[in-house]
């Protein structure tokens, strides 16, 4: 998924400067990243851009023009129009290395990969900004795959129900040929895979019209004569050799062709600004113009190259990015014909690939998935895991694993040496050297009844919450007060095998479990009897 990059111009002009907004996220979701900055007063900007429009319409090439407009051939030469593109270029770049404008250009650097496919906008109602050569900006030398469009601040999304076609449907209106060559353009429409090309050859309007409501359109053409207004508001087109109309004209047919699924406009003619002007007030999503008069030769040659790329499964912008740079080839005659293609865009919308126009229904993402209000399903989220949650662990799934966990956690604690809280009696070689010394009755290798029994009272004296015994004695207790001690003190812990004849005290093999005393000793038998 590519980039998405938002220029927004604010309220200014060449004379006071401007305030820029810069907006980068994700193609098809909201900015992630809005920085704003400022562009410095500029304004000799206007004036360099009318010598280079006057050096390049003064050179002589047979423009789309209407046809009425005489062609000026010894005005200007190809090196004044290359000399006066040069300082356009420059004096763009200039501007755009301002001070207060390299915030912006800094987050670009940091946000934006050299590899990645970037769509960039710039957002302004400035005819002038828009008529400026914005993909000169030297920025945009590292990104290959970056192409730039216009837009209007103000726009809107209209939803477009469309039908599943095998075929692209495109309405291709050959308007006034008088002194062009427009026959090359039909060819190329013409070899088109898998389109279903309508050609209305110089039309009166009202058979125009009806075209227009005939039809679910996909992409609509134009080649012929075009021209706007000074001011770039008003764009008009040339039907035949007598009839023209502005795009205010065609307003309700072209809107019902939009509102049924029109993606893409393409005015394959001169001067194109102000049509796309009026065109993007009835929020078709995009359209491909040109920025001044074009030769022949360039009209076709554009049209050529972004068919290939466009119906061979590029990204529409790239089609127009790798049409308009092939153009490169031809600019020895035809200087700055890179120039000329632009794309004009709503933001709104997201451009849809050739093989989406053929068979892609698009279908709204509400209408695909049932809205759930936000409390609604935050509870039947928390509903649905604690239900899965108690059913694996009811069958015993994570068993195994929260046994291994529990067994690493405890392994990987670290020494917390002996507890304080427990005391721990041994008896050694020396207790039973002791207790034969003493004249007490041994038998085997354990306490006599005698030591036990002291040992036990000892304890006692301490107040301990439990006593283990961890003791082997293979023979019977006969001492009545261990017999009595024994049954009697409560919280004695041991595992005992009994005889006979005393089967609970006959055998008795003890496990030290706890024994909380109050203070820590660990010493044998007859170190605690001593005292």
């Amino acid at each position: 998924m590519g980039k998405l990059v938002v220029l927004k111009f604010g309220e200014g002009s060449f004379e006071q400067g401007f305030t820029v907004t810069l907006q980068i996220g994700e193609e098809r979701e909201h900015p992630s990243t809005e920085i704003s900055g400022k562009l410095p007063p500029s304004p000799e900007m206007p004036l360099y851009y009318s010598h280079w429009q006057s050096s390049y319409r003064q050179l002589g090439n047979r423009y789309r023009l209407h046809a009425d407009n005489d062609q000026v051939t010894n005005v200007s030469t190809t090196q004044n129009c290359e000399h006066t593109a040069g300082i356009l270029r420059a004096q763009i770049n200039h501007w755009l290395q301002a001070e207060a404008f390299r915030p912006l250009k800094e987050k670009w650097l940091e946000r934006l990969s050299p590899s990645e496919e970037v769509r960039v906008i710039v957002q302004t109602e400035n005819s002038q900004l828009q008529r400026l050569p914005w993909h000169l900006w030297d920025l945009l030398e590292r990104y290959p795959k970056a192409e730039l469009a216009l837009s209007s601040p103000s726009y809107d999304r209209i939803p477009k129900p469309r039908t599943p076609n095998p075929l692209v449907n495109i309405l291709a209106i050959v308007g006034d040929s008088q002194g062009i060559d427009t026959e090359a353009d039909q060819a190329l429409l013409q070899q088109c895979n898998h389109a279903d090309v309508k050609f209305v050859v110089e039309p009166k309007r009202q058979e125009l019209t009806e075209h227009l409501w005939a039809k679910n359109w996909d992409i609509l053409f134009f080649a012929g004569h075009s021209s706007s207004q000074e001011n770039g508001e008003i764009g008009r087109i040339y039907l035949n050799k007598t009839d023209s109309l502005t795009i205010s004209e065609l307003k309700y047919a072209l809107r019902k062709a939009i509102e049924r699924g029109l993606q893409l406009a393409i005015f394959n003619s001169c001067d194109g600004l102000g049509l796309a002007r009026e065109l993007g007030d009835l929020q078709i999503p995009q359209i491909i113009v040109m920025r001044e008069p074009v030769p022949d030769k360039v009209a076709q040659e554009f049209l050529k190259y972004f068919l290939q790329g466009f119906a061979s499964g590029e990204s529409l912008y790239q089609a127009v990015r790798q049409g308009r740079e092939r153009l490169q080839g031809i600019e020895d005659k035809f200087p700055c014909a890179t120039w000329l293609p632009v794309i004009c865009q709503n933001p709104a919308q997201i451009p849809l690939t050739w093989e989406e126009l053929r068979c892609t229904t698009v279908i709204p993402l509400s209408r695909l998935v049932p809205r759930i209000y936000p409390i609604k399903a935050a509870l039947l989220s928390n509903l649905l895991m604690t239900a899965l949650i108690c059913g694996v662990r009811f069958l015993g799934l994570l068993q195994s694993g929260e046994l291994k966990a529990f067994d690493q956690m405890m392994r990987s604690r670290p020494d917390e040496g002996m507890d304080q809280r427990l005391l721990v009696v041994t008896i050694d070689d020396q207790d039973l050297a002791n207790q034969r010394q003493n004249g007490e009755y041994l038998k085997g290798t354990s306490l006599s009844d005698k030591s036990l029994n002291k040992l036990l009272a000892r304890f006692e004296e301490y107040q301990p919450r439990a006593i283990g015994l961890d003791i082997y004695r293979d023979f019977s207790a006969e001492q009545p007060d261990l017999i009595s001690r024994l049954q009697g003190t409560k919280n004695l812990i041991g595992v005992c095998k009994g005889s006979d004849s005393c089967k609970k005290y006959r055998q008795i093999s003890f496990t030290l479990k706890v024994l909380p005393l109050l203070g820590k000793l660990q010493s044998p038998v007859s170190h605690l009897q001593k005292h």
